[in-house]
C-alpha cells in the first residue's frame, strides 16, 4: 500500500513513521510511505505558498496552485487519481470502519493544511474524504495523518506479525478489547483470572468475550449499538444491567 503525504513538513512525518512497526513494514516493502513537500512547487523564489485572504481575517491561508500541483505529481507518478484525504476539524471522525475502508486502497493521498488552512477551490477539485481524529483543533494536519496511517497500516496484510492479532483487539466488532495479563501470575495482590491459567480454550474464549462486553458497557456504551452481538451476548449485558440495578 502506498501513502502520498502533501505537507509543509515532510521530516515531521517521515521521522515519525519510519519506526516501529510501520517502519519495519516499509523496510519489508509492504508499505509505502512518501511525504511531499508543498514548498517544493511554488513557483516563486521565496517558496511561498500562503497569502492573505480576501474578505480579511486573522492569519494566512494555503494557496490553490502549489497544493494542486503536489497533488498532479503523484497521479503523473502512479498514473490515476488516487483518493485524497483531508485532514480537517470539519471532517467525518475517523474510526476503526473507516481504517477498514481506506485499507482497501491501493494508493492514498493525505492533503496537510496548516496556517488557517487551505483555499476552497483546490479543495473542491481534489478532495475526495474530509477527516477529523477528533473535535478539537491542531496546528496542521500531519499529526492527524501519521495516526491514520498507523491505523490503516496495521490492517495491511503482513504489517502485523500475527495476521489475525488486528482481529482480536479494540473496536473488532465494534466492542472494546477484553484485559490481558502477562507473568508473574500475582503482582501487588493481584492474581490473573484462573480461568486463564485453565488451559480450558472454550472456557477462555468466552471469558474473554464477557469481558470485552463488560467493558465496552462500561466504558463505551454507545459502541454496542452498532456491534455485532449474539444472542448469548444480549443476555450477559442484559444481566449486568440487572445487576447494576439492584
Amino acid at each position: 500500500m502506498n501513502f502520498y503525504i502533501l505537507t509543509l513538513f515532510p521530516e515531521m512525518v517521515m521521522d515519525g513513521l519510519n519506526t516501529s512497526i510501520i517502519g519495519r513494514a516499509v523496510k519489508n516493502e509492504l508499505l509505502s510511505i512518501e511525504a511531499i513537500n508543498i514548498r517544493d512547487f511554488a513557483q516563486n523564489k521565496h517558496g511561498q505558498v500562503d497569502d492573505y485572504t480576501y474578505g480579511g481575517g486573522a492569519g494566512l491561508l494555503m494557496q490553490a496552485a502549489p497544493i494542486y500541483r503536489a497533488y498532479e505529481y503523484v497521479c503523473e507518478k502512479i498514473g490515476k487519481k488516487p483518493r485524497v484525504i483531508y485532514l480537517t476539524p470539519q471532517g467525518n471522525v475517523f474510526n476503526q470502519s473507516y481504517a477498514e475502508e481506506f485499507s482497501k486502497e491501493e494508493d492514498l493521498i493525505f492533503l496537510c493544511g496548516h496556517y488557517e488552512g487551505i483555499d476552497e477551490r483546490v479543495l473542491e477539485e481534489i478532495v475526495t474524504d474530509y477527516m477529523s481524529i477528533g473535535d478539537y483543533v491542531l496546528t496542521g494536519g500531519e499529526l492527524p495523518s501519521m495516526v491514520m496511517i498507523d491505523a490503516i497500516s496495521r490492517l495491511v496484510p503482513g504489517v502485523l506479525n500475527k495476521q489475525a492479532s488486528h482481529e482480536i483487539e479494540s473496536f473488532h466488532d465494534n466492542l472494546l478489547e477484553y484485559p490481558q495479563y502477562t507473568r508473574p501470575e500475582e503482582w501487588h495482590g493481584k492474581t490473573v483470572p484462573p480461568v486463564l491459567l485453565s488451559g480450558h480454550h472454550v472456557n477462555i474464549e468466552k471469558w474473554r468475550r464477557e469481558q470485552s462486553l463488560k467493558r465496552t458497557l462500561e466504558r463505551r456504551p454507545d459502541l454496542l449499538k452498532s456491534a455485532n452481538l449474539t444472542k448469548d451476548d444480549k443476555k450477559y449485558l442484559q444481566s449486568l444491567q440487572e445487576d447494576d440495578t439492584m
